[in-house]
């Protein structure tokens, strides 16, 4: 079935499936789910191998050979979970009250808590306690449409728990099926610009990450394997998840820059001139009112590739609203599905938002190739919900897998020395036969360096 995943994927890139540069061994389901979510990752990680083998070619007139491991490829769905520290812990996240809860009309409806601000927002508009019990008994008194509507204006993060069909059918499920899974967008002109230099695919390539959780900070860790040179910028004063940070930080230096100061503004401005690669997963709107959106960017660095991150689209009805992996699950049909009519169930794996940082990578090596032959300026689009939307399209297994263990991925277990001590963690899984992947710099708390390019 993997054959199958990659060839959709590929040809809503307008490319043909190849014949024999990519191995893909293991067979779907390696995770406790029907869901084919091990194929839509191999899958991924594969046409990322070869829009690397495109660049390499570009560079040395050479393509390489790409090879992927079915079950490791499920592994880096939950990468975080087989973090080690020798001596010491990994960070973990406090209790959170994010479930499904029934509503008056008899509707599963998934309440995200979020970070502590919007937590308290949600128990403000509940007007309830942060204990489970009181919180289902909040929830039981409202209707599901209203509540999902007035979370929305508010900014929050909840949603109906829905079947395919019933997302197919709205407004924002009708908007999502007309976009690409990935969209690669030329908006401005621009000189052609050559890709990478020295030894490895993307070294030299400079890349901003102004992303945080999974998704978005997946994808600068994938280009980041590949050599390209990557600065995760966030704000000293908003909070993060320091499990997901530690994951998603091999590779990368990181910077604080606070955007509500006018020093850091220039700064990061001074950064963007000199970068060819900006990824942010901020809602939208957030960074245009910063001055740092789309339009703003390109005229200040020409030829730079934006790649924008989000959970339900970027158009569409829902497309400024917040959004999580369980979120995108829930309304895309997968959490229905995964569970019974008497319970939903979430996927045994961040399946979209590792998947959609993927996604976003594939993306942004496409736009940079783009860049190198034609020229322009370009906007790469991602999100949560259409990766969702491609897993269901992908059909199902007659059984759920096994599941994996820390000894079953002890082939792509390594050890880094890091800040947080001596860590054992996966490594990249993808495999290229004359550029080898891998991370040059260890995962670093966040705002270990200074706001500047090397």
């Amino acid at each position: 079935m993997t054959t199958e995943a990659l060839s959709s994927l590929l040809s809503a890139l307008g490319r043909a499936a190849p014949t024999d540069e990519v191995e893909v061994t293991g067979q779907d389901p390696i995770l406790q789910t029907r869901f084919l979510i091990g194929d839509a990752v191999a899958a991924t990680l594969a046409a990322v191998g070869l829009a690397v083998s495109d660049i390499w070619e570009l560079r040395t007139g050479r393509r390489q050979q790409v090879r992927v491991g079915l079950p490791l490829a499920a592994a880096t769905l939950t990468s975080f979970a087989f973090q080690r520290v020798e001596n010491g812990e990994i960070p973990r996240r406090g209790p959170r009250l994010t479930d499904f809860y029934r509503t008056k009309n008899g509707h599963w409806y998934l309440l995200h808590s979020g970070f502590p601000k919007n937590q308290e927002a949600m128990l403000t508009l509940l007007d309830c306690g942060p204990e489970r019990e009181a919180i289902a008994k909040a929830v039981s008194a409202w209707d599901a449409q209203e509540l999902e509507d007035e979370m929305g204006e508010r900014g929050l993060c909840g949603a109906i728990v829905r079947d395919a069909a019933s997302w197919r059918a709205h407004a924002q499920g009708r908007e999502l099926a007309k976009q690409p899974l990935v969209e690669v967008i030329r908006v401005g002109d621009s000189p052609p610009e050559p890709v990478g230099s020295n030894g490895r695919p993307l070294s030299g390539v400079r890349v901003l990450d102004l992303t945080r959780v999974l998704a978005g900070p997946t994808c600068g860790r994938t280009l980041a394997e590949h050599g390209a040179d990557v600065l995760r910028i966030d704000s000293p004063s908003l909070p993060n998840v320091p499990l997901f940070v530690m994951d998603t930080g091999h590779g990368k230096r990181s910077a604080h820059l606070d955007l509500t100061t006018e020093a850091d503004v220039q700064q990061l401005r001074t950064l963007v001139r000199k970068a060819d690669v900006f990824t942010q997963g901020y809602r939208l709107g957030s960074l245009d009112r910063l001055g740092f959106g789309i339009e703003a960017l390109h005229e200040l660095r020409p030829g730079l590739v934006y790649t924008s991150i989000n959970c339900y689209g970027h158009e569409g009805p829902w497309r400024s609203r917040p959004g999580w992996e369980q979120l995108a699950q829930s309304v895309t049909g997968i959490a229905a599905e995964n569970g019974s009519p008497d319970q939903p169930r979430l996927l045994p794996a961040a399946a979209t938002d590792y998947t959609t940082g993927y996604l976003a990578a594939l993306g942004t090596l496409i736009a940079l190739t783009r860049r190198a032959k034609e020229g322009g300026s370009y906007l790469v689009r991602v999100s949560l919900s259409r990766t969702g939307m491609w897993i269901d399209s992908l059909g199902r297994s007659d059984r759920p897998g096994a599941g994996l263990t820390a000894d079953s991925v002890g082939s792509v277990m390594t050890m880094s020395d890091t800040p947080y001590g001596r860590i054992r963690h996966l490594r990249p899984v993808l495999e290229l036969s004359e550029t080898p992947p891998y991370w040059a710099l260890p995962t670093v708390p966040l705002g270990t360096h200074k706001a500047a390019w090397t």
